[in-house]
């Protein structure tokens, strides 16, 4: 089954991850990468350069803004493989530690 894993960083704290955590990532992702968990990892750009595109029905819109405005933003993600929840919840915990970071999890839809 695969998941992603939303690294969630506040816009008042650290957003770009410093040395230490950068290290501790890597090793993360080496360690997913060896056991084929993982799919793909990427960070992600700050909110002020989102830009959100509305053009449902008869709407012309974009937005120079994230859709959301919160000190909470998504900052990166892993999308990776597990054989359940036990095993993902775990390796989120993981990232979570490495990243110094939360990690929202959720399961791909099948």
């Amino acid at each position: 089954m695969r998941y992603i894993f939303a690294v969630i960083a506040n816009r008042i704290g650290e957003i770009q991850a410093d040395h230490d955590e950068m290290t501790a990532i890597d090793s993360f992702n080496e360690k997913i990468e060896a056991a084929g968990q993982r799919i793909m990892a990427a960070g992600v750009a700050a909110p002020d350069q989102a830009i959100v595109f509305d053009f449902r029905g008869n709407r012309e819109s974009i937005v120079r803004e994230p859709i959301v405005d919160s000190d909470l933003f998504m900052a990166g993600f892993w999308i990776i493989e597990a054989e359940n929840d036990t095993v993902a919840h775990a390796l989120a915990a993981e990232a979570s530690h490495a990243c110094n970071r939360p990690i929202e999890v959720r399961p791909f839809l099948r």
